[in-house]
């Protein structure tokens, strides 16, 4: 249902070709990291997965079907979720409205708050339970910390039945509590869902990646897993070895 194949995948803008035959697959229940210097297509190539960005070339296969040439939200009904840098959540609604809203079938919010007079569905209970919201149900979205926005956000995919997750950065302005309380959620979520994950946090990606793909100026660099992919003199040129410097000087 989750596996995920992309061949030959392209893009275009004007004369540069962001992303440049790319050849990916992810099995069902994986969690694989996108790794690469700034420009190398990473984003670009969540926004053709999910839609947002029409392909110039090439295919995107997910649970073996053909979904190039689906509009965005065609393939968040096949189950393909994005969650982007920036959360999309109804900031005056609260956390369980939230929820509601993204489990509706109907995107009226309003029609989707009626429902909302019922106890604690068991879908939704188990996933409040994975992002550890129970204790926020009724707090405004616009009122929780930074990480808790972005769990919100996490729930409302998992509530949506989504079987591919994208996220981009997904760790990026949290506290250090905040990101490790996030690779915890992101490890019970593997095997029951795929997962894409944009990161440029080394120390995050060590401690959720089993295998690793790095991207460089649209194309494939290299993949295998962490400890693989930081003793290849690639990868370490075009990307590690500025984390590496980092590393080493705090």
């Amino acid at each position: 249902m989750g596996h995920l194949e992309l061949h030959n995948l392209q893009v275009q803008f004007g004369g540069l070709r962001a992303v440049d035959g790319l050849n990916l697959s992810l099995e069902q229940g994986e969690l694989r990291c996108l790794l690469g210097p700034n420009g190398a297509g990473k984003s670009t190539t969540l926004d053709l997965i999910c839609g947002k960005t029409a392909a110039s070339g090439g295919s995107v296969i997910f649970g073996g079907i053909d979904v190039t040439h689906m509009a965005e939200y065609q393939r968040a009904r096949h189950g393909i979720g994005r969650k982007f840098q920036v959360p999309s959540v109804f900031k005056d609604l609260s956390v369980i409205e939230n929820l509601e809203v993204a489990r509706s079938q109907h995107p009226g919010v309003l029609a989707s708050l009626r429902v909302f007079r019922s106890r604690l569905s068991g879908r939704m209970d188990e996933v409040l339970t994975i992002v550890g919201l129970h204790d926020h149900l009724h707090v405004k979205a616009g009122n929780l910390s930074h990480g808790q926005t972005q769990w919100l956000e996490i729930a409302m995919l998992l509530m949506q039945d989504c079987k591919l997750i994208l996220m981009d950065e997904p760790t990026a302005g949290m506290t250090v509590q905040e990101t490790l309380k996030t690779a915890d959620i992101f490890n019970s979520l593997r095997g029951s869902h795929t997962m894409l994950v944009v990161e440029h946090d080394m120390s995050f990606v060590r401690v959720i990646a089993e295998q690793v793909t790095v991207m460089d100026q649209g194309k494939l660099l290299a993949q295998g897993t962490v400890a693989e992919i930081e003793r290849d003199p690639k990868v370490r040129q075009a990307y590690l070895g500025d984390e590496e410097t980092a590393d080493a000087a705090s």
